[in-house]
């Protein structure tokens, strides 16, 4: 018999029909999660509404003038993608580090960075998407004495190397 690519060890009793993909209506977000004051998350895909085993994936809206509390979220890896507005985003042990992002850009936080969102528009709701490594929010919100001016921190990875300072 021709294989068909299908792995049919895997497929349910219902052939995928209600345990395969899964849409869900952006007005159906779910805000019982976990919140750092300042900002409101709302869940799409976690373990409880869909199933999700290795991600959880919500929005976060941040008003105009608005940052969140310190926090940091365990051991997961977080990816913010922003889709309106302009997101300030300090990090490290005293909030000292400073870098921004724009529609269209991502954002990355690594495990256990401490980390504060700022939404750096005065008449502008910021709004992200926001995908975390679990299937379930972790958040520790932290009481931290941030320091005065946060250091600029340019985008730079091995391909793309620091703009010259000037």
């Amino acid at each position: 018999m021709p294989h068909d690519g299908h792995d049919h060890a895997h497929t349910p009793e219902d052939g995928w029909k209600h345990s395969g993909v899964r849409v869900i209506p952006g007005n159906s977000l779910d805000a019982n999660t976990a919140q750092t004051p300042g900002m409101h998350r709302a869940a799409a895909i976690n373990a409880a509404r869909v199933g999700a085993q290795k991600i959880w994936a919500g929005t976060v809206h941040i008003h105009a003038d608005a940052k969140t509390g310190a926090h940091h979220h365990g051991a997961l890896e977080s990816v913010i993608y922003v889709v309106k507005g302009r997101a300030r985003m300090r990090w490290g042990e005293r909030l000292e580090f400073v870098a921004e992002a724009g529609p269209g850009d991502f954002i990355y936080v690594p495990p256990y960075v401490p980390h504060q969102e700022i939404n750096a528009s005065s008449d502008e709701t910021l709004e992200c998407v926001l995908v975390r490594s679990d299937n379930e929010a972790v958040v520790v919100n932290l009481d931290i004495d941030p320091v005065e001016k946060p250091e600029g921190v340019p985008w730079v990875d091995p391909i793309h190397k620091a703009p010259p300072a000037g």
